[in-house]
């Protein structure tokens, strides 16, 4: 029943994530820096830290317990997904966010999958088995089933731009235009660091919620409190990044001026953080396998929840044929992928 209620949070955590990007289509002139302050102050700082400030005792002791060095590189890590997740807004705009997340999860899977089970994660993550253990061996084949449906992905989102280059006329001009080449490069380089989010988790987790279950907190507060002191250097990037952008353009004013900016940027910020409580609770789950497993089924479901941000955002309008049949083909790869990943950890 664990390993079930498991699957079943990371598979909410996926679309969580992956419809993260809808209120770029709602908004009609976006302004980034505005909302990404909003979203990033939101769901990284102020949310998980309320959680912890307000059921903590002593946040000082989870430092002396877990040590400097654990809570330094967990916080690296999480930089590394700042960064990504930069990037990752930057290409919605260039490229799309139906192909921009499917590239990016690819090649963030296959860190994200791959390390846990060579560099040994935190608490139960620590008795994983190898990479060429039978439950390992039907891991590398689902990543690999994933990556050909993601390919897929990418092939179909090649055959849209194509499409649409030939349309030409107020089709195209309605949908993601400018530096695709560049996008696509940045996209792949934010993939590689994306899995920082993860990995920050897998190897902070185990003396956080020792730490945090010490001063009487329970598995929800626990997993806010891993979230809250291990991914705050991403989230700290993410919003000086938003606040450099502001004094650059001189749109400070901006901020309260669209408060339907505001209003999304906090929603998806409670989205962000609930859908990353979820990934977290999900993998502790899964068990001993739930670092690679877990984040895997993850990433998949967030492809899917691209692409339907992708359909209901207009970036598939007027797209038929192959384009179109590619993309359905690969959701349906990626989902059968899903199930080979179920399998394994059952193993």
């Amino acid at each position: 029943m664990e390993i079930l209620i498991g699957l079943l949070l990371v598979v909410l955590a996926g679309l969580g994530t992956g419809t993260a990007a809808w209120p770029m289509k709602k908004i009609k002139e976006l302004n980034f820096e505005q909302y990404l302050f909003v979203f990033m102050f939101t769901g990284i700082i102020l949310y998980p830290w309320l959680v912890v400030l307000i059921n903590i005792p002593d946040p000082i002791e989870i430092v002396r317990k877990v040590g400097l060095r654990t809570l330094v590189i967990s916080n690296l890590l999480s930089v590394c997904w700042g960064i990504a997740n930069v990037l990752y807004l930057v290409c919605v705009v260039r490229i799309g966010a139906a192909l921009t997340g499917a590239i990016l999860s690819a090649a963030g899977m296959s860190v994200g999958v791959i390390i846990p089970m060579i560099f040994k994660g935190s608490g139960m993550f620590n008795n994983a088995p190898g990479l060429f253990s039978p439950a390992g061996i039907v891991i590398m084949a689902g990543l690999v089933v994933i990556i050909i449906g993601i390919a897929l992905v990418s092939l179909a989102g090649f055959g849209r731009e194509k499409v649409l280059q030939e349309q030409g006329g107020q089709l195209k001009s309605s949908q993601p235009s400018g530096g695709f080449l560049q996008g696509l490069l940045l996209v792949i380089l934010a993939g590689f660091l994306s899995s920082g989010l993860s990995l920050a988790f897998v190897y902070g987790q185990g003396p956080v919620i020792e730490a945090a279950k010490s001063q009487g907190a329970g598995d929800i507060t626990a997993n806010f409190t891993v979230w809250a002191f291990c991914i705050l250097g991403g989230g700290l990037l993410n919003v000086f990044y938003a606040i450099f952008l502001m004094a650059k353009n001189n749109s400070w004013k901006r901020l309260f001026e669209r408060k339907d900016e505001l209003v999304y940027g906090a929603i998806i910020g409670l989205q962000f953080i609930g859908a990353i409580i979820l990934l977290g609770s999900g993998m502790l789950l899964l068990g001993v396998l739930g670092a690679s497993v877990g984040f895997a089924i993850q990433q998949s479901l967030q492809v899917i929840g691209n692409q339907l941000v992708g359909f209901t955002g207009g970036e598939w309008k007027g797209i038929y044929g192959k384009p179109r049949k590619n993309m359905y083909l690969a959701i349906g790869i990626i989902l059968v992928a899903v199930i080979l990943l179920a399998f394994s950890n059952a193993i």
